[in-house]
């Protein structure tokens, strides 16, 4: 996703990211200075549904606005499959699972292999 943050508070004549968060403290959200840096400066890793609901209320957007899918850097993070890479097309050949090559191999149990024991 893509954080707009910073373009919508600027589309509202915010500037600062002090003045978002007294925005937002007089809406009801405190958040620390801290937070208030980090949705600032990038990409929050989390954020709670209250605290973007309380965001879009002030800002006067949705969270569409403020959230931009990417869907190239989820592909980028998915597998690529080998079988089509190296040209049997994913049909299983070449597949010692026998599974197409679409899907991952199968969990097969260790037997005779037990766990070891944890310390002590």
């Amino acid at each position: 996703m893509q954080w707009n943050l910073r373009l919508r508070a600027a589309e509202r004549g915010i500037w600062k990211s002090a003045e978002l968060r007294r925005m937002l403290a007089e809406a009801g959200l405190e958040i620390s200075a801290g937070k208030m840096s980090s949705w600032w400066a990038g990409t929050p890793p989390t954020m709670r549904l209250e605290e973007l609901d309380v965001l879009c209320a002030v800002l006067e957007c949705t969270p569409n606005d403020l959230m931009t899918p990417e869907p190239d850097k989820v592909a980028a993070r998915c597998p690529r499959n080998t079988d089509a890479a190296n040209g049997n097309g994913g049909n299983g050949d070449g597949d010692p699972n026998g599974n197409g090559g679409g899907t991952p191999p199968a969990v097969t149990p260790r037997l005779g292999k037990p766990r070891s024991t944890p310390p002590l």
